[in-house]
Order: structure tokens, then C-alpha cells, then sequence
């Protein structure tokens, strides 16, 4: 990654329609900028969907994949937070082989990342774990030894977080 390039998350509204997710996909694929991490849910209002983007580029890149967003006809909002305090995570599910004589250990790695179980059968687990990307990668690189069976991952979600009025105020550089 060149040195001005870094990760940006944008959190798109869209109209919650038939072939959205695609325009927006094709956005980035016509100008041949590699998607990181994507993730789409439903929002709080009816009819409107939240799309979390995560892709390296930078500060040029980034401000024309918001105006492009922007152009797209189902797009509602778009907002770079890569720069403003947010919230971020990503979920995923871990099946490991954890057979009676190791299940307790297993177990102990998962609550040390506050993993939960979600599933046991004979001869594994099945650990439900959300947080950064980093604390799942941990999670990750800990349980290999003892034999990864499945791994399924979101992309990551986020959501800008309110600020306060001092906090407003030293974004413009008024404080």
C-alpha cells in the first residue's frame, strides 16, 4: 500500500431495491477499486438499507468515490468516517475441533476473547465472536493449533458516532 493510501469506511443509506448493491458494486468496479470489506442490513427506518464499504485509497480517491456514490439514483446519504469517531465491527463464526479431552481448553481461549458458544457437538465447537477485525484475526491465529474446521466472516459494519457540541466545535476548529 502506497503511503498515502490507507483504510476508508463509508456507510451509504440506500433505497432498499432491487439491483442497488449491484450499482454500487459496479461503481467500484468500473474504476477498478478493490472492495476490502462490504457488508449490507436493513436500517431502523422501512425501505431504507445501510451499507458499510471499506477500501484503501487515498484522501483524492476517496473524495470522488463519495461525489460518484452521491450520482448513484438510489443512494440517499453517504459519509466518510474513516476520519470521525465511530463505531466498527465485524462478526464471525469459528468451528473448531474440540473433542472431549481439549474441549475445556478450547473453551478457555474463546472466553479470553469473549467468544461465545453457539454450538457443540462430539467433536467441535462453534464460537459466534464480534469486535475489531484485529481481535478476530487473534482469535484466529490462537485457535489454528488446535484445528480450524470452518471460519465465516462478516464485513465489517459501522455507524458515525453522535458528538457532543465541544467536540462539533473543535471538528471546525472553533475550540
Amino acid at each position: 500500500m502506497e503511503p498515502s493510501m490507507r483504510a476508508r469506511t463509508f456507510v451509504v443509506l440506500v433505497e432498499d431495491r432491487p439491483g442497488v448493491l449491484d450499482r454500487v458494486a459496479s461503481l467500484f468496479r468500473r474504476r477498478a477499486y478493490n472492495i476490502e470489506s462490504l457488508a449490507v442490513g436493513h436500517t431502523e427506518r422501512p425501505g431504507v438499507s445501510h451499507i458499510t464499504i471499506v477500501m484503501n485509497a487515498d484522501d483524492r480517491v476517496a473524495r470522488l468515490v463519495e461525489a460518484n456514490l452521491y450520482k448513484l439514483v438510489d443512494v440517499l446519504n453517504v459519509e466518510d468516517v474513516s476520519n470521525v469517531p465511530s463505531v466498527t465491527r465485524d462478526l464471525a463464526l469459528i468451528k473448531v475441533r474440540a473433542g472431549h479431552e481439549r474441549r475445556a481448553e478450547v473453551m478457555q481461549v474463546g472466553e479470553v476473547f469473549r467468544a461465545r458458544v453457539v454450538d457443540v457437538s462430539p467433536d467441535a465447537l462453534i464460537f459466534e465472536i464480534t469486535g475489531t477485525e484485529d481481535k478476530i484475526n487473534r482469535l484466529v491465529e490462537v485457535l489454528r493449533p488446535f484445528g480450524i474446521l470452518g471460519l465465516a466472516r462478516t464485513g465489517r459494519v459501522a455507524m458515525a458516532r453522535e458528538q457532543t457540541p465541544a467536540e462539533e466545535f473543535a471538528h471546525e476548529g472553533v475550540v
